[in-house]
Protein backbone atom coordinates (compact mmCIF):
# COMPACT_ATOMS: atom_id res chain seq x y z
CA UNK A 1 0.00 0.00 0.00
CA UNK A 2 1.60 3.38 -1.04
CA UNK A 3 -0.03 6.72 -0.06
CA UNK A 4 2.00 9.19 -1.35
CA UNK A 5 4.20 9.43 -4.81
CA UNK A 6 6.80 12.44 -4.73
CA UNK A 7 8.50 13.09 -8.20
CA UNK A 8 11.45 15.22 -9.05
CA UNK A 9 11.42 17.44 -12.00
CA UNK A 10 14.46 17.71 -13.97
CA UNK A 11 15.68 14.89 -15.58
CA UNK A 12 13.00 12.25 -13.98
CA UNK A 13 9.58 14.00 -14.90
CA UNK A 14 10.80 16.41 -17.71
CA UNK A 15 12.14 15.11 -20.77
CA UNK A 16 15.91 16.43 -21.79
CA UNK A 17 14.42 19.11 -23.77
CA UNK A 18 12.51 20.45 -20.70
CA UNK A 19 9.20 19.37 -21.80
CA UNK A 20 6.74 16.74 -19.97
CA UNK A 21 6.99 12.94 -20.95
CA UNK A 22 3.98 11.98 -23.43
CA UNK A 23 1.68 10.25 -21.01
CA UNK A 24 2.23 11.87 -17.93
CA UNK A 25 -0.63 13.48 -16.96
CA UNK A 26 -2.73 10.54 -17.58
CA UNK A 27 -0.52 8.52 -15.32
CA UNK A 28 -0.92 10.59 -12.42
CA UNK A 29 -4.45 11.27 -13.05
CA UNK A 30 -4.36 7.26 -12.99
CA UNK A 31 -2.63 7.19 -9.39
CA UNK A 32 -4.84 9.84 -8.17
CA UNK A 33 -7.76 7.98 -8.96
CA UNK A 34 -6.45 5.40 -6.37
CA UNK A 35 -6.43 8.38 -3.90
CA UNK A 36 -2.43 8.62 -3.91
CA UNK A 37 -1.28 11.55 -2.80
CA UNK A 38 1.38 13.28 -5.78
CA UNK A 39 3.60 15.95 -5.38
CA UNK A 40 6.44 16.99 -7.18
CA UNK A 41 9.88 17.56 -5.10
CA UNK A 42 12.55 20.01 -6.65
CA UNK A 43 15.57 22.33 -6.18
CA UNK A 44 13.27 24.96 -8.49
CA UNK A 45 11.92 28.03 -7.36
CA UNK A 46 8.02 27.64 -6.26
CA UNK A 47 6.58 29.46 -8.95
CA UNK A 48 8.57 26.92 -12.02
CA UNK A 49 7.21 24.27 -10.12
CA UNK A 50 4.21 25.37 -9.56
CA UNK A 51 3.74 25.98 -13.52
CA UNK A 52 4.50 22.49 -14.15
CA UNK A 53 2.08 21.37 -11.54
CA UNK A 54 -0.45 23.52 -13.20
CA UNK A 55 0.21 21.43 -16.59
CA UNK A 56 -0.37 18.10 -14.80
CA UNK A 57 -3.63 19.63 -13.01
CA UNK A 58 -2.00 19.20 -9.55
CA UNK A 59 -2.92 20.62 -6.28
CA UNK A 60 -1.01 19.70 -4.18
CA UNK A 61 1.70 20.53 -1.57
CA UNK A 62 5.02 20.89 -3.47
CA UNK A 63 8.39 20.57 -2.40
CA UNK A 64 10.59 22.99 -3.72
CA UNK A 65 14.21 25.19 -3.16
CA UNK A 66 15.37 21.99 -2.47
CA UNK A 67 12.90 21.30 0.62
CA UNK A 68 13.37 25.08 1.92
CA UNK A 69 9.36 25.93 0.85
CA UNK A 70 6.68 23.28 0.59
CA UNK A 71 3.31 25.00 -0.27
CA UNK A 72 0.66 24.70 -2.61
CA UNK A 73 0.58 28.53 -2.74
CA UNK A 74 2.64 31.58 -2.59
CA UNK A 75 1.35 33.09 0.42
CA UNK A 76 0.65 30.38 2.97
CA UNK A 77 3.29 27.67 3.12
CA UNK A 78 3.06 24.51 5.51
CA UNK A 79 7.15 25.56 5.70
CA UNK A 80 9.66 27.75 4.71
CA UNK A 81 13.25 27.73 5.94
CA UNK A 82 14.79 31.56 5.03
CA UNK A 83 18.50 32.42 5.44
CA UNK A 84 17.51 35.81 7.85
CA UNK A 85 17.58 39.19 5.98
CA UNK A 86 21.01 39.85 8.43
CA UNK A 87 23.10 36.84 7.57
CA UNK A 88 22.16 37.28 3.84
CA UNK A 89 23.66 41.03 3.55
CA UNK A 90 27.03 39.43 5.17
CA UNK A 91 27.34 36.52 2.58
CA UNK A 92 26.54 38.50 -0.14
CA UNK A 93 29.41 41.15 1.22
CA UNK A 94 31.83 38.52 1.07
CA UNK A 95 30.81 37.27 -2.20
CA UNK A 96 30.71 40.24 -3.68
CA UNK A 97 34.86 39.97 -3.57
CA UNK A 98 34.83 37.06 -5.62
CA UNK A 99 34.49 36.95 -9.90
CA UNK A 100 31.13 35.64 -8.87
CA UNK A 101 27.54 35.66 -10.40
CA UNK A 102 24.54 35.75 -7.42
CA UNK A 103 21.37 35.17 -7.23
CA UNK A 104 18.90 35.52 -4.43
CA UNK A 105 16.19 33.18 -4.72
CA UNK A 106 13.00 34.04 -3.27
CA UNK A 107 9.78 32.52 -3.67
CA UNK A 108 8.04 35.67 -5.30
CA UNK A 109 11.27 36.78 -7.14
CA UNK A 110 15.18 36.60 -7.66
CA UNK A 111 18.03 39.49 -7.19
CA UNK A 112 21.07 39.22 -8.96
CA UNK A 113 24.39 41.20 -9.73
CA UNK A 114 25.51 42.37 -13.19
CA UNK A 115 28.85 40.10 -13.74
CA UNK A 116 30.03 39.48 -17.16
CA UNK A 117 31.44 36.57 -18.55
CA UNK A 118 33.16 35.62 -21.90
CA UNK A 119 30.80 33.09 -23.49
CA UNK A 120 27.44 32.70 -22.50
CA UNK A 121 28.42 29.40 -19.95
CA UNK A 122 26.98 30.68 -17.29
CA UNK A 123 23.90 32.20 -18.74
CA UNK A 124 22.73 29.37 -19.68
CA UNK A 125 23.21 27.51 -15.85
CA UNK A 126 21.22 30.69 -14.81
CA UNK A 127 18.40 30.48 -16.71
CA UNK A 128 18.40 26.74 -17.62
CA UNK A 129 15.54 25.81 -15.39
CA UNK A 130 12.82 27.23 -17.35
CA UNK A 131 11.99 30.72 -15.42
CA UNK A 132 8.35 31.41 -15.36
CA UNK A 133 7.88 35.17 -17.61
CA UNK A 134 5.61 35.87 -14.25
CA UNK A 135 8.80 35.04 -12.10
CA UNK A 136 10.51 38.41 -11.36
CA UNK A 137 14.13 38.78 -11.90
CA UNK A 138 16.04 42.20 -11.72
CA UNK A 139 19.49 42.74 -11.75
CA UNK A 140 21.66 45.18 -9.71
CA UNK A 141 25.22 46.69 -9.95
CA UNK A 142 25.73 45.71 -6.42
CA UNK A 143 23.85 43.71 -4.32
CA UNK A 144 25.25 44.77 -1.23
CA UNK A 145 23.89 48.17 -1.65
CA UNK A 146 21.19 47.25 -2.73
CA UNK A 147 20.19 44.98 0.23
CA UNK A 148 21.22 48.23 2.40
CA UNK A 149 17.76 49.57 1.63
CA UNK A 150 15.65 46.40 0.61
CA UNK A 151 16.33 43.44 2.83
CA UNK A 152 15.90 40.51 1.67
CA UNK A 153 15.39 36.61 3.43
CA UNK A 154 15.72 33.81 0.61
CA UNK A 155 15.41 29.82 1.11
CA UNK A 156 18.49 30.20 -0.94
CA UNK A 157 21.62 31.94 -2.99
CA UNK A 158 23.05 30.87 -5.86
CA UNK A 159 26.21 31.54 -7.05
CA UNK A 160 27.87 31.26 -10.53
CA UNK A 161 31.17 31.24 -11.79
CA UNK A 162 33.51 29.40 -14.49
CA UNK A 163 36.16 28.71 -12.46
CA UNK A 164 36.22 25.62 -10.34
CA UNK A 165 39.26 27.11 -8.17
CA UNK A 166 36.98 30.22 -7.56
CA UNK A 167 33.82 27.98 -6.69
CA UNK A 168 36.11 26.15 -4.40
CA UNK A 169 37.26 29.56 -2.37
CA UNK A 170 33.74 30.75 -2.19
CA UNK A 171 32.48 27.57 -0.44
CA UNK A 172 35.22 27.36 2.00
CA UNK A 173 35.36 30.97 2.70
CA UNK A 174 31.65 31.03 3.24
CA UNK A 175 31.79 27.70 5.22
CA UNK A 176 34.16 29.05 7.30
CA UNK A 177 33.02 32.45 8.65
CA UNK A 178 29.25 31.66 8.75
CA UNK A 179 27.35 29.13 10.88
CA UNK A 180 24.06 27.23 10.11
CA UNK A 181 24.14 27.59 6.64
CA UNK A 182 25.34 24.67 3.76
CA UNK A 183 26.95 25.38 0.65
CA UNK A 184 26.66 22.70 -2.46
CA UNK A 185 28.03 22.50 -5.48
CA UNK A 186 25.01 21.00 -7.23
CA UNK A 187 26.40 21.51 -10.70
CA UNK A 188 29.24 22.23 -12.02
CA UNK A 189 29.57 25.89 -12.53
CA UNK A 190 27.15 26.28 -9.14
CA UNK A 191 26.90 26.42 -5.67
CA UNK A 192 23.79 26.67 -3.52
CA UNK A 193 23.48 28.31 -0.13
CA UNK A 194 20.40 27.83 2.41
CA UNK A 195 20.12 26.71 5.82
CA UNK A 196 21.62 23.99 7.31
CA UNK A 197 19.17 21.38 7.44
CA UNK A 198 17.46 22.03 4.11
CA UNK A 199 17.80 19.31 2.23
CA UNK A 200 14.83 17.25 -0.38
CA UNK A 201 14.80 14.42 2.52
CA UNK A 202 13.87 16.74 5.51
CA UNK A 203 11.05 18.38 2.84
CA UNK A 204 9.38 14.87 2.39
CA UNK A 205 9.95 13.73 5.82
CA UNK A 206 7.79 16.89 6.80
CA UNK A 207 4.98 16.78 4.43
CA UNK A 208 4.65 13.07 4.87
CA UNK A 209 4.16 14.42 8.27
CA UNK A 210 1.68 16.86 7.49
CA UNK A 211 -0.52 14.35 5.76
CA UNK A 212 0.24 11.19 8.51
CA UNK A 213 1.74 9.37 5.84
CA UNK A 214 4.80 7.20 6.99
CA UNK A 215 7.50 7.22 4.81
CA UNK A 216 7.06 3.16 4.12
CA UNK A 217 3.79 4.39 2.40
CA UNK A 218 5.78 6.91 -0.16
CA UNK A 219 6.83 6.18 -3.62
CA UNK A 220 9.77 8.50 -4.76
CA UNK A 221 10.95 8.60 -8.81
CA UNK A 222 14.32 10.93 -9.08
CA UNK A 223 17.32 10.39 -11.41
CA UNK A 224 20.02 12.91 -9.04
CA UNK A 225 22.83 12.31 -6.64
CA UNK A 226 20.92 14.68 -4.30
CA UNK A 227 17.85 12.04 -4.66
CA UNK A 228 19.26 9.20 -3.37
CA UNK A 229 18.38 9.87 0.20
CA UNK A 230 14.75 10.27 -0.45
CA UNK A 231 14.75 7.22 -2.67
CA UNK A 232 16.31 4.97 0.40
CA UNK A 233 13.83 6.35 2.52
CA UNK A 234 10.66 5.55 0.71
CA UNK A 235 9.08 2.60 0.90
CA UNK A 236 9.37 2.07 -2.89
CA UNK A 237 12.39 4.05 -4.28
CA UNK A 238 12.67 4.06 -8.39
CA UNK A 239 15.23 5.74 -10.01
CA UNK A 240 15.57 6.60 -13.45
CA UNK A 241 16.83 4.92 -16.51
CA UNK A 242 19.34 7.85 -17.43
CA UNK A 243 20.57 8.41 -13.39
CA UNK A 244 23.63 7.84 -12.31
CA UNK A 245 24.88 4.60 -10.97
CA UNK A 246 25.24 5.30 -7.55
CA UNK A 247 21.40 6.40 -8.39
CA UNK A 248 20.44 3.15 -9.40
CA UNK A 249 21.83 1.44 -6.92
CA UNK A 250 20.19 3.07 -4.06
CA UNK A 251 16.52 1.75 -5.67
CA UNK A 252 14.44 -0.47 -5.24
CA UNK A 253 13.59 -0.07 -9.13
CA UNK A 254 15.32 1.42 -12.47
CA UNK A 255 12.36 2.57 -14.85
CA UNK A 256 12.63 3.76 -18.06
CA UNK A 257 14.57 6.80 -19.19
CA UNK A 258 12.73 10.42 -19.20
CA UNK A 259 13.24 10.54 -23.29
CA UNK A 260 11.15 6.95 -22.68
CA UNK A 261 8.02 7.87 -20.41
CA UNK A 262 9.99 6.35 -17.27
CA UNK A 263 7.62 8.29 -15.39
CA UNK A 264 4.59 6.86 -16.80
CA UNK A 265 5.71 3.56 -17.22
CA UNK A 266 6.11 2.56 -13.81
CA UNK A 267 3.16 4.40 -12.37
CA UNK A 268 1.01 2.42 -14.90
CA UNK A 269 3.18 -0.93 -14.05
CA UNK A 270 3.44 -0.48 -10.44
CA UNK A 271 -0.35 1.13 -9.13
CA UNK A 272 -2.32 -0.97 -11.38
CA UNK A 273 -2.40 -3.79 -8.97
CA UNK A 274 -3.24 -1.37 -6.11
CA UNK A 275 -6.92 -0.56 -5.26
CA UNK A 276 -8.19 2.81 -4.12
CA UNK A 277 -7.90 2.76 -0.62
CA UNK A 278 -11.55 3.50 1.02
CA UNK A 279 -11.95 0.10 -1.01
CA UNK A 280 -9.19 -1.89 1.03
CA UNK A 281 -10.82 -0.25 4.14
CA UNK A 282 -13.92 -1.73 3.74
CA UNK A 283 -12.85 -5.43 3.14
CA UNK A 284 -10.29 -4.21 5.81
CA UNK A 285 -6.94 -5.49 4.01
CA UNK A 286 -5.11 -2.14 4.99
CA UNK A 287 -3.08 -2.42 7.51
Amino acid sequence: MYRLLAINVDGTLLRPNGRLQSGTKEAIDFVRAKEVYVTLITRRHFPSTKKIAKALKLNSLLITHNGGFISDNLDEPIYVKRISEEKTFNIVQVLENFKCSIRLQHEKFSIGNRVRFPGNLIAKAMFGSGDPLFYPMQFVDSLGDYLTDNPVAPPKIEVYSQSENELRAIRETVTEHFNDIQVDLTEPHKLEITPFGVSKLNGLKTLANHLNIPLHEAVVIGDSIDDIEIIESAGLGVAMWNAPKEVKFAADWVTRSNNMNGVSYMIKEHFRKQQRIDFLKQIKIEK
